[in-house]
């Protein structure tokens, strides 16, 4: 059976022109949503999940109507083809139940796959750059020196923790992270 999936990005949008080419293309159910891509909770998608049987196949009208990104698009298929489900992209022409098909879309796959090679790599080599500068990744530190020696003496002096926190605004897992650092120092 075929199973149509429709999805715009905004009530702005309108879903006929991809219903109308899903019930056309043979679809007998659609499922749809009113949501941008980017959202990872669809509840159109995930009905159409629960619904598919072995042996359906998951239509859509274009391939960015599917997946948030090319990575999930494809981790999306192979859901569907562990589950025995063919999938169908009208506009591209991709119907992963013919062997050109799925070489199309392995094909996909090895791209996706050296494109987030090629950002590790971008991202270590800028890393190493940065280091080589000077400079350290991650979130600047809270705390320096003389903030933690301040907070020791306030807990000393027996002040509550939420006045420490407030007076140096800081949280109470950042100050008790620094006094326990200190303390074993």
């Amino acid at each position: 059976m075929l199973i149509g999936y429709a999805r715009i990005s905004t009530v702005d949008q309108n879903l006929d022109l991809q219903k109308d080419a899903l019930l056309k293309s043979g679809c007998n159910e659609v499922f749809e949503d009113t949501i941008s891509g980017s959202k990872s909770e669809r509840e159109g998608l995930n009905k159409l999940l629960k619904y598919i049987r072995p042996g359906d196949t998951v239509v859509v009208w274009k391939l960015d109507r599917l997946g948030r990104s090319l990575k999930h698009l494809i981790e999306l298929v192979q859901i569907l083809n562990d589950r025995s489900v063919g999938f169908k992209s009208l506009q591209e022409n991709i119907d992963t139940t013919t062997a050109s098909g799925k070489l199309f879309l392995h094909i996909f796959g090895s791209l996706a796959e050296f494109e987030r090679e090629l950002i590790k790599e971008r991202t270590i080599a800028g890393l190493k750059a940065a280091a080589e500068r000077g400079r350290k990744g991650g979130r600047p530190r809270l705390m320096d020196t003389n903030k933690i020696e301040q907070a020791r003496a306030l807990h000393r002096s027996h002040i509550p923790v939420s006045e420490i926190c407030k007076t140096l605004g800081i949280s109470k897992g950042t100050l008790y992270r620094n006094l326990t650092i200190k303390n074993n120092a």
